[in-house]
């Protein structure tokens, strides 16, 4: 079999990372470099490290999460609240591992979405599903799919996701319906499934938008007792950072 054939073969099957490196590697087997087994191993290797990065696309794609988010580039010197060391305990995941909700709460421009947006990708990076919403994103879909009365293919698209981001809770007051939806979706989130909700509102104020007390209990105790809760302070970074960039455009 010629070389032509053999990448051939392998477009067919759809091998695309072996194609990519197979006359590197056949070169280090006829140079004496690396034996049979070697070559077998290492074309294997990359054909596995192709479709982990294939997938971690596929999924980022799919989590409607903006790129451009690391915790490694979290900045701690303007005082938000958060530790290093809170930090890497999210970091780890294993909060989403055990399908634990996490909230955090804080003022405006602090940095929450940030973070939720970089835990989101970490999770992508890490084998998981996401899906990033702002809260307003949530109400609009839960509008249509009550009018069109597709509301059980809207609930299982949010619980499908093994990370669920819904971000700037508390930005209006909900309907009835719409409360008991969000509640219906965390509960359905609430065997297995992490639910990342990032708002201004301590969870004892989340009656201001949720009006109904049974939906506002039934809500909060599937995400307070078991979850976790990261409270930010201080004032907006948003200023701070213009400022930098002011600073920097100047100097240039």
């Amino acid at each position: 079999m010629t070389l032509s054939q053999v990448r051939n073969r392998l477009s067919e099957l759809g091998f695309t990372g072996m194609l990519m490196n197979c006359e590197a590697v056949l070169t280090k087997l006829q140079s004496g470099e690396i034996h049979a087994l070697e070559a077998l191993d290492e074309l294997l290797e990359r054909e596995w490290r192709y479709r982990q990065e294939r997938a971690t696309v596929t999924r980022v794609r799919r989590s409607k999460i903006r790129k451009g988010a690391s915790l490694e580039e979290f900045d701690f010197s303007f005082g938000r609240g958060i530790t290093k060391a809170e930090l890497r305990n999210l970091a780890s995941l294993e909060w989403c591992d055990q399908g634990k909700p996490l909230i955090l709460i804080g003022p405006t421009g602090i940095g929450k979405t940030y973070i939720a947006r970089s835990l989101g990708l970490l999770a992508c990076e890490k084998g998981k599903t996401s899906l990033f919403m702002t809260v307003t994103d949530f109400l609009e879909h839960q509008a249509i799919a009550r009018n069109t009365n597709t509301y059980l293919k809207f609930r299982e698209r949010l619980t499908r996701p093994d990370l669920l981001i819904i971000d700037d809770f508390g930005m209006r007051k909900f309907t009835a319906q719409e409360a008991e939806d969000l509640r219906d979706v965390i509960e359905h989130r609430s065997y297995g499934k992490s639910t990342l909700i990032t708002t201004q509102l301590p969870v004892d104020h989340w009656g201001e938008v949720i009006g109904d007390e049974i939906i506002l209990d039934g809500l909060v105790d599937r995400i307070e007792p078991p979850g976790l809760s990261i409270k930010f302070k201080g004032p907006s970074f948003r200023p701070k950072l213009k400022k930098t960039v002011d600073d920097l455009g100047q100097k240039n």
